[in-house]
């Protein structure tokens, strides 16, 4: 969803002889000269002037009310799409609930049209130390918790040791180089970084939510449990019922409405969530109008499903939104702990033996391309032979990495769309018997003579039909695979304890990655039970790599680095790669309004869209 954290964190709270302590130690002088900044970026650039009103793809004055509803197809940290058991999102125990970050409040809030840009929020500004290892923020006065009581640089403190020590994987991980927070008084908190600290992580920090001390001086953080946490943003827990919905209601008067950062946003009076075990049902449900929105990712229902009474009769809207984010990799991501997928040409061979091409006729209607990199749909993606930059970031390891990262990088090979390439499945078995996988009574065998089994694990069956003619080529080449669906909860826990052989996984990054880079491939995050890396990565030049983009000063040097980096890991054919499309399909009720703009980096729905009560109205007179 890597690197030697540290789970101690020294912190100091409210004590102002400590406090001051540490504003006497590095970067306190360099701190006391330096101006307030409104915003924070990777580097430095900002779209919006100090006293800007409002981002551009908002509608200031979209108006308040109604109701947004759709189905759940995203996890967050510790989520699933089908069930929740938790309103705690931020630790490993449990399924959270999706939604929980709009109850809370952070200390800046991001951009929808910039790369990685955040504008303050809870937090009017910040002063950063010339060496970018000090951040001092300065809360808003009039920023609060859901009880009234004023959120203070304690809070934030609390916050940021807590979830370093309790949190998520994900996020002790991405705070490795968070060092101690120190409430210098009750508004200004004064945040330490570690020496060479990745360059995002003070992003990441600006973004987390905040979390009351008080309220978590009662009760343990690291507990699964469906207690409402006192939150402080637009939106707090309504009604739910575990493993069917979650509702969140808007807070009425909330402080931080007229925000620059959340002027013409947060616009719903409710905000619901349905989940479902099962995509038909799920599709069968919009139809009925159980929920209003879907963003489809099944293309056989946008192909054929969409012709139903409500489309016909312009109830429904369809409508494609450009993505032009990077894309990411999605795809059958091997386990390389396990000693028989240890060898690259033994991987290769699963990758040749995937016929993209007929699955994408055949199953999707054409819809998709093939996914070839980690940075699919961006700058950043390796291309034809390395640049000379790239060459002198790969150099040091020469004979140690691939010959193939010094030429064209890897691309997954066309299919004649058979459905089984005769010429893919023999380079194949090419493959398996130069890596010592014999044929042994018509089956594969280790290269200890060993008999052995492949099982692709997911929890959910819509990705069964592009699994089974896969299996059946894997057969062909002697390859005992099946396919197994576990329950959420099992699926998860199998996933967090690298219990598996193949899974399906989907990732992404930012226009900047940086510091997230370790979760999905460092040697370090290989080792930490519920880390995103599942392929089990662990190459010392692909740690390198990340550091030097975690490094890089510039964007130009951010995107060298992350082609060497792209490069390096598809020469390690870790995963079988799937597909993507640059785009998002929407279906919904015609009850909303929306800006004319769509932020360029996010979809923008639910954020800067509206009830429009006039077509509510419309919409449910008869005939």
């Amino acid at each position: 969803m890597k690197f030697t954290p540290s789970r101690r964190t020294v912190i100091a709270l409210g004590g102002g002889a400590v406090a001051a302590g540490v504003l006497r130690g590095a970067g306190s002088a360099q701190i006391a000269a330096n101006v307030e900044r409104h915003g924070v970026s990777a580097f430095g650039d900002l779209a919006y002037p100090a006293d800007f009103a409002h981002f551009k793809y908002v509608n200031p004055a979209a108006p308040k009310g109604g109701i947004y509803s759709e189905w759940v197809t995203r996890r967050g940290f510790n989520g699933s799409f089908q069930t929740f058991n938790s309103l705690n999102s931020f630790i490993l125990k449990g399924e959270g609930a999706v939604g929980m970050e709009m109850t809370f409040a952070s200390l800046m809030a991001r951009s929808g049209d910039e790369p990685d840009a955040l504008y303050g929020f809870a937090a009017r500004s910040v002063r950063i130390s010339d060496d970018g290892l000090t951040y001092a923020f300065t809360l808003r006065p009039e920023a609060k918790f859901h009880d009234a009581t004023p959120i203070t640089a304690e809070d934030v403190a609390f916050t940021l040791t807590t979830l370093k020590e309790k949190g998520h994987p994900i996020v002790t991980q991405l705070l490795r180089d968070f060092k101690n927070a120190v409430a210098q008084n009750d508004k200004i908190v004064v945040i330490h970084f570690a020496e060479n600290r990745a360059r995002d992580v003070p992003l990441f920090v600006a973004s987390l939510p905040i979390f009351s001390r008080t309220y978590y001086s009662k009760q343990p953080f690291d507990q699964s449990t469906l207690e409402t946490p006192l939150g402080s943003g637009p939106y707090k827990v309504g009604r739910f019922e575990a493993g069917r919905y979650i509702e969140f209601d808007r807070v009425k008067d909330w402080w931080g409405e007229k925000l620059p950062v959340s002027l013409g946003q947060n616009n719903f009076d409710t905000v619901r969530y349905e989940y479902f075990r099962d995509r038909e049902v799920a599709f069968e449900a919009f139809t009925a109008k159980a929920y209003l929105l879907r963003e489809e990712f099944t293309s056989r229902h946008w192909a054929t499903r969409y012709d139903f009474p409500a489309l016909k009769a312009g109830k429904v809207k369809r409508d494609v939104l450009p993505d032009d984010t990077p894309s990411g990799a999605q795809g059958w991501f091997i386990n390389t702990r396990q000693s028989k997928f240890k060898d690259p040409r033994f991987r290769e061979a699963l990758v040749n033996a995937f016929d993209f091409e007929w699955t994408n006729k055949q199953i999707m209607y054409g819809s998709y391309d093939r996914t070839h990199s980690v940075f699919q749909n961006s700058p950043m993606m390796a291309k034809g032979k390395p640049s000379a930059e790239e060459i002198a970031l790969l150099e040091p390891f020469r004979g140690k990495i691939s010959d193939e990262v010094f030429g064209e990088p890897f691309v997954p090979p066309v299919s004649d769309g058979s459905g089984q390439d005769r010429n893919l499945l023999r380079r194949a078995s090419q493959l398996l018997q130069q890596a010592g996988y014999a044929i042994k009574d018509g089956k594969r065998t280790t290269p200890a003579g060993q008999p052995f089994s492949i099982e692709f694990l997911i929890e959910e069956p819509t990705f069964q039909p592009h699994h089974m003619p896969y299996i059946k080529n894997l057969a062909t080449l002697g390859i005992d695979a099946t396919l197994r669906i576990v329950d959420p909860v099992q699926y998860r826990k199998r996933v967090d304890d690298f219990d598996f052989d193949i899974t399906v996984q989907r990732m992404s990054f930012s226009a900047t990655p940086g510091d997230s880079l370790r979760s999905y491939f460092s040697s370090q995050a290989a080792a930490i039970k519920g880390s995103q890396n599942v392929a089990g990565i662990a190459d010392p030049a692909i740690d390198a790599l990340i550091e030097r983009i975690i490094a890089a000063k510039t964007r130009d040097e951010l995107t060298v680095a992350c082609r060497a980096l792209d490069r390096v890991i598809r020469a390690g054919r870790y995963w079988i790669p799937h597909w993507y499309k640059a785009s998002h399909w929407l279906a919904y009720w015609d009850v909303f309004g929306r800006p004319a703009d769509k932020p360029r980096y996010s979809r923008g729905v639910l954020e800067t869209w509206w009830y429009d009560r006039d077509k509510a109205a419309k919409l449910d007179r008869p005939g």
